[in-house]
């Protein structure tokens, strides 16, 4: 039978014991991204969203979400974060794609891959909330996990490149 690492011997969740895991600086980048309408793209790029500019208040979003990861996921570990960083960029083809990304990095015993996907998350729908009186219609995703480095089971990147 295979061992559950967020469970204890009687089958009740716990949160992982990495005490005797090395501290190595670890990073993780996460994508998602949020389709719109042309009048949210214009309103977006001229800063004219009657909320206010979209980008600045969903970057502050996703840093602070990154940093609240153990207070949205029971089993994260609250970490000391040493660096986050939220970027956006525009597919304009076939539509109006707003592309995000946010990058985590700690120095530490755990990785930071739900910090990542969360900032990615939380950016993404705070671009959603200042949005939706435009057009509820938006799409969100996909989000997922572009990279990692650090850690035990060592770096990851992503075979496919884009899933844009």
């Amino acid at each position: 039978m295979a061992e559950f690492t967020h469970f204890n011997d009687q089958g009740r969740a716990r949160m992982v014991d990495i005490s005797e895991k090395n501290d190595t600086v670890r990073t993780a980048v996460a994508k998602t991204s949020v389709n719109v309408n042309e009048s949210i793209y214009h309103k977006i790029k001229n800063q004219t969203m009657a909320k206010g500019d979209v980008l600045a208040v969903a970057q502050i979003a996703g840093i602070m979400a990154a940093k609240k990861t153990p207070d949205w996921i029971p089993m994260c570990h609250p970490l000391s974060l040493k660096g986050i960083d939220v970027r956006f960029d525009w597919q304009v083809k076939d539509g109006y794609q707003l592309l995000i990304e946010a990058e985590v990095k700690t120095k530490g015993s755990t990785g930071v891959e739900m910090e990542a996907l969360t900032a990615a998350s939380a950016t993404a729908l705070t671009v959603y909330d200042m949005c939706k009186a435009v057009d509820k219609g938006m799409v969100i995703g996909p989000t997922y996990l572009e990279e990692k480095t650090g850690g035990k089971s060592g770096d990851y990147r992503r075979e496919d490149g884009s899933r844009r």
